[in-house]
């Protein structure tokens, strides 16, 4: 039971958040395919995970994510290698500098939608047959807890709420074929993608972090956790739920 000996896609797999449940996954037993755009990166992250967890563990595909062939075709590489996919963990993403509506370029708006939710609509219809004709199939989109807006964050925020939109309708849908979707949504996590932003930007989410219950920043186990929760076969009467995890600062943040 759990998730051991599943095979488990996890998406921005290369490094940070992604890592971290593509790490904790092989440590419960999954086999796990890295699929992200960075080949060194994730080759890399491929052979740490089976330095750690053993042969067979952990694969690799670099892939673009927003294009249909190309994640057309490392779906099928990975049917074809491993016999079946089980777990697709959706956790590729990325973040533009908060930038006023006025002033935001169609190409970072694009390009924020294309890389957090068009990769998710893509990936999963071509996973879903797959999830469908063996019975089973667990899905786990990463958000945002900035999915209820911000200053600045409309391409972001936008995003995100459309991945939670998303998943809940992938409940509804895929759950009289034994396929459960569920959401996790961080709040702050130090990854490169967060140390990417502005110095100020960084220091006001600290000095947020440093209100909530559990007062420290997230770490990408932390993230692990949940996905691995919701992933697990044992779980199989939870579909569609959106939860939070960020040390408690969704119970005191009035803004995200």
């Amino acid at each position: 039971m759990g998730v051991r000996g599943r095979v488990a896609i996890v998406t921005g797999g290369a490094g940070g958040i992604g890592f971290g449940i593509a790490d904790h996954l092989a440590e419960s037993g999954a086999r796990v395919a890295i699929f992200d755009r960075d080949p060194e990166g994730t080759a890399k992250a491929a052979q740490r995970l089976t330095e750690t967890h053993g042969s067979g563990s952990a694969t690799s595909a670099v892939v673009d994510l927003t294009d249909r062939a190309d994640v057309g075709r490392a779906v099928s590489n990975l049917k074809e290698a491993f016999g079946s996919i089980d777990i697709v963990v959706n956790n590729a993403g990325v973040i533009t500098p908060p930038t006023a509506i006025e002033e935001l370029s169609e190409r970072d708006w694009d390009w924020v939608m294309n890389t957090n939710i068009r990769s998710q609509y893509l990936l999963c219809g071509a996973v879903v047959p797959h999830m469908k004709a063996a019975g089973f199939g667990r899905i786990v989109n990463i958000a945002s807890r900035s999915w209820l807006g911000g200053t600045g964050l409309s391409n972001y925020a936008a995003s995100k709420g459309a991945v939670v939109a998303f998943t809940r309708s992938l409940a509804i849908e895929l759950g009289p074929a034994g396929i459960t979707a569920n959401c996790v949504s961080p709040t702050l996590v130090v990854t490169p993608l967060f140390l990417n932003t502005p110095e100020s930007d960084q220091a006001a989410v600290m000095a947020r972090v440093a209100r909530q219950p559990i007062a420290r920043p997230g770490t990408p186990r932390d993230i692990a956790q949940a996905v691995k929760f919701f992933a697990d076969e044992n779980s199989s009467y939870i579909t569609g739920q959106h939860l939070y995890v960020g040390g408690g600062g969704d119970l005191v943040y009035s803004t995200p």
